[in-house]
């Protein structure tokens, strides 16, 4: 099972059309895909960073 990275809710359940626009735009990830916990996310100037207690982190750097 995934899970929306901006939403938290499942990928499977409804149209999360809006939340990719937000992901690929504007706004970082605020859900782990994974388990849909609550990230801590760190936004600077050069990207971002998310962090899930049981999944790791992610970057926008490469």
């Amino acid at each position: 099972m995934t899970y929306c990275s901006f939403c938290g809710k499942e990928e499977a359940d409804g149209d999360h059309a809006f939340c990719r626009q937000r992901l690929s735009m504007i706004d970082p990830p605020r859900y782990c895909s994974e388990c849909a916990r609550r990230m801590v996310v760190q936004v600077t100037p050069d990207g971002w960073a998310a962090r899930c207690s049981r999944h790791g982190e992610i970057t926008s750097r490469p």
